[in-house]
C-alpha cells in the first residue's frame, strides 16, 4: 500500500473540513502540511506526535472523509518504524 505524503492528506483535510477547524486542531493540521513522511519534524516536533497530537483534537470534524482519514492517519502510525 502505497502511503500518500502528510502534506497532501492535510490538505484533504483542510479542503474538507472548510473554515471550521477546530482551534486545537489548527496548529497541528498546519504543521502537517509542511511534512512529507512520518519521519519528517517540525521544529522539536516528530510527525507521530503532530499526527497524534492533531487526531487528539479533531473530534469535531465528521463525517466520510473523517473517518477515511482518521483511519489512514491511525494506520500511518501504525507502520511506523
Amino acid at each position: 500500500m502505497k502511503v500518500r505524503p502528510i502534506y497532501t492528506i492535510a490538505q484533504e483535510i483542510s479542503n474538507d473540513w472548510g473554515g471550521k477547524i477546530h482551534y486545537g486542531a489548527k496548529p497541528y493540521l498546519n504543521a502537517m502540511l509542511t511534512l512529507n513522511s512520518i519521519d519528517d519534524s517540525y521544529g522539536y516536533d516528530s510527525a507521530s506526535s503532530i499526527i497524534r497530537y492533531f487526531l487528539g483534537n479533531a473530534q469535531t470534524w465528521r463525517g466520510d472523509t473523517a473517518r477515511g482519514v482518521k483511519l489512514e492517519l491511525n494506520n500511518i502510525l501504525k507502520n511506523e518504524k
